[in-house]
C-alpha cells in the first residue's frame, strides 16, 4: 500500500475542510450567487380552517359548504409546497392567501428554504391578500409597504405590496399585484383595473423621478392580457406628464403561441399572470434581466390531462367539488443577474 507524506495528508485534509465549509455555509454561497430568481404564483384560495366573521371565508372553514376537513387542508398545503419546490425561487410573489398564518404554513410546507415574509392584511372582502416570500440570505429587505387600492365608489380590494431591497447592494423595487377580476362582469371590471393601473403608475413615476434608471419588477395576476389597454397604458407611462421610460412586458414574446398561457378561460389560453420590468433592468446598470429567462411552470402534473377540461390548469377546487390539484393558475418566473 502506497504511503503519502504527512504534509500531503494535512494539505488534503485542510482542503476538504475548506471545501466543506464553503458548500455547507449558506451565507458564503449567497454572497457568491450572481443570479436572482423571481417568481409569482396565484395559489388559488389558500385559506385557513377558521371562519372569520369579518371576512367572506366561511366556505373554506370547517362546517362550510365545501366540507373542508383537516385532510383536505393538509393536501392543499402539501401541493402548494410541491409548487414551491419546483420553483425554488429566491423571491416569490404570491396572491390569494388569507393571512400571515397561511404564509407561515406555506413556508413550513417547503423544507428546502426558510423564507422571510412580507405581508399586510388588506381590506379585500374575501380576505385574500398579496405577499412576498424572500430568501434573506440572498435578498436584503430595506423597506416594504402596502399600496392601498380604493376602487371607484370607495370599493375595497387587494393592496399592492411594494418591497424595496438589495441584491449585491443593488436596489431593487418589487410590486406584487392582484388586480380586480372580471367577477360581476368584464365591462364593470375594466374601469376598476384602469383605476388600479393609474394608481400604480403614479407610484412608479414618483420612484422614477428620483432615479430614472431604477430597477423595478411588477409581478402579479393582472386579470388582463398583455395586449389589453390598462396594461399597455401602464407600460407606456402615457398618463403622466413626465418623460418616464416605458416598461417592458416579459410576456410579450409568448402572446399568441398555441397552448401557451398561465390560465384558461372557456377553452382559451390567457397570459394574465405577468412579469413587467423597468427599462433600468435592460443593460443600464449592474443588475439586468437575463434575456429569455421568462418561463411558465408548465409541467404535465399542473394541467388536467383528460376529459372536458384537458389542458386546463389542474386546480384544487371546481366549485364545491374537490379535484385535489394545485391551482387554476400556473406560476411564472424570470431571472436577474448581477454583472460585477
Amino acid at each position: 500500500m502506497k504511503k503519502f507524506p504527512k504534509y500531503y495528508i494535512m494539505v488534503v485534509f485542510l482542503f476538504q475542510i475548506i471545501l466543506l465549509t464553503f458548500v455547507s455555509n449558506p451565507f458564503l454561497n449567497a454572497q457568491s450567487k450572481k443570479e436572482l430568481k423571481v417568481s409569482f404564483w396565484n395559489a388559488e384560495n389558500l385559506f385557513d380552517l377558521d371562519n372569520d366573521p369579518e371576512k367572506n371565508d366561511d366556505e373554506f372553514s370547517i362546517g362550510g359548504r365545501k366540507n373542508v376537513t383537516t385532510e383536505i387542508y393538509d393536501l392543499k398545503l402539501k401541493n402548494c409546497g410541491e409548487v414551491l419546490q419546483d420553483l425554488n425561487a429566491d423571491i416569490l410573489g404570491i396572491c390569494e392567501v388569507e393571512n400571515r398564518f397561511m404564509l407561515e404554513e406555506l413556508n413550513r410546507s417547503y423544507i428546502n428554504r426558510d423564507y422571510s415574509i412580507v405581508h399586510y392584511d388588506s381590506p379585500d372582502n374575501r380576505g385574500i391578500d398579496c405577499a412576498l416570500l424572500y430568501d434573506a440570505k440572498v435578498f436584503k429587505l430595506l423597506e416594504s409597504k402596502p399600496v392601498e387600492n380604493l376602487l371607484p365608489g370607495n370599493l375595497p380590494t387587494r393592496d399592492i405590496i411594494h418591497v424595496k431591497g438589495l441584491f449585491h447592494d443593488q436596489p431593487l423595487h418589487i410590486f406584487v399585484n392582484h388586480w380586480p377580476s372580471n367577477y360581476g362582469g368584464r365591462e364593470k371590471a375594466i374601469p376598476k383595473r384602469a383605476a388600479t393601473s393609474n394608481l400604480l403608475e403614479n407610484v412608479l413615476l414618483s420612484i422614477l423621478e428620483t432615479d430614472p434608471d431604477a430597477d423595478i419588477l411588477l409581478i402579479g395576476d393582472f386579470n388582463e392580457e398583455p395586449t389589453d389597454s390598462n396594461i399597455i397604458e401602464l407600460i407606456d407611462m402615457k398618463n403622466g406628464n413626465r418623460n418616464a421610460k416605458p416598461f417592458i412586458n416579459l410576456m410579450d414574446p409568448l402572446v399568441g403561441r398555441e397552448k401557451v398561457g398561465t390560465y384558461v378561460y372557456r377553452g382559451k389560453d390567457n397570459l394574465i399572470d405577468q412579469i413587467i420590468i423597468s427599462s433600468g433592468l435592460i443593460n443600464s446598470g449592474p443588475l439586468n434581466i437575463i434575456p429569455g429567462s421568462i418561463e411558465i411552470l408548465d409541467l404535465p402534473k399542473y394541467r388536467q390531462q383528460e376529459g372536458k377540461y384537458a389542458h386546463y390548469p389542474f386546480r384544487f377546487w371546481a366549485g364545491n367539488r374537490l379535484l385535489g390539484g394545485y391551482s387554476d393558475h400556473l406560476a411564472i418566473s424570470c431571472t436577474l443577474f448581477i454583472d460585477r
